[in-house]
């Protein structure tokens, strides 16, 4: 009898390892499913992320970060699954996205401002722009709309009173330099400097091409500028657990002190 104890006894504690084991596969496929994939531009989002990845890492979330340039298509694979957020666009942009794609992503949490600012190889000053320059500013509706509002809050030109917003060319009324202003792909306007006299270049391509926006800049947004950029989800994942220790995360004392020092001023913190 006592053989066949010890043999039960056995046979229950191999069991018991093997449960153990079996236990233990289970938490490391739990810890896998924990990955937040973000579609991020390189600078200065990405560079953000990064610093924080570890902070993540150590709560049991894997931050998988997708360096994108093309902002459509990172909505589009953000509200097909493919992406569970991206952090790269202010309010406006989405809401055009949003707007022109029948997309429905949301606004999780606003983040910083990246002043918009106006460059030149050409001039030095924007008082030097000649009479009938040609001016790049970004093609997509906000940004454009929002690069004619950087002019006219500077004295260049003036726009319809009457308007507050959602700008087109047919709005402005008052053109004495009879600027010609070109409508550039985004991530082609630091290019566009090689071929004419200024550009309205999007602050995160204005640091990738190594500019100082608050040196560099001919005009420049204010920090009371409304387009912050934004981390953007589906509905349906806008509070999960993943997405708001993400937002924890960004919104931290850390990451406002890393902004404020690596950016000098041409990223602003909202929080």
């Amino acid at each position: 009898m006592k053989i066949k104890y010890a043999f039960l006894f056995v046979m229950v504690f191999i069991g018991l390892i093997i449960i153990a084991g079996c236990g233990g596969d289970v938490a490391s496929e739990n810890t896998e499913e924990n990955i937040l994939k973000i579609g991020a531009s390189s600078v200065p989002h990405a560079e953000i992320l990064e610093f924080i990845a570890g902070d993540l890492e150590d709560d049991g979330i894997k931050l998988e970060i997708v360096i994108t340039s093309d902002g459509i298509q990172t909505n589009q694979q953000t509200a097909d699954g493919d992406l569970d957020v991206n952090f790269f666009q202010h309010t406006p942009y989405l809401e055009q996205v949003n707007a022109d794609s029948g997309l429905d992503l949301v606004v999780v949490e606003g983040i910083h401002i990246e002043p918009f600012g106006v460059y030149s190889k050409e001039i030095d000053s924007i008082n030097e722009l000649s009479d009938g320059a040609q001016i790049a500013i970004p093609n997509d509706p906000s940004n454009f709309s929002r690069a004619l509002l950087l002019f006219a809050d500077n004295g260049i030109i003036k726009l319809d009173e009457s308007k507050s917003g959602d700008y087109l060319l047919e709005d402005i009324t008052e053109n004495s330099k009879n600027l010609e202003f070109v409508p550039v792909d985004s991530p082609l306007l630091v290019h566009s400097l090689d071929d004419v006299e200024a550009s309205a270049i999007n602050t995160n391509y204005a640091l990738e091409a190594n500019f100082k926006p608050l040196e560099d800049s001919l005009i420049i947004e204010g920090e009371d500028s409304p387009y912050v950029n934004v981390l953007v989800s589906r509905p349906d994942n806008k509070d999960s657990v993943l997405v708001q220790k993400l937002v924890e995360a960004l919104k931290s004392e850390k990451v406002k002190e890393f902004i404020l020092e690596n950016y000098e001023g041409s990223v602003v913190p909202v929080f």
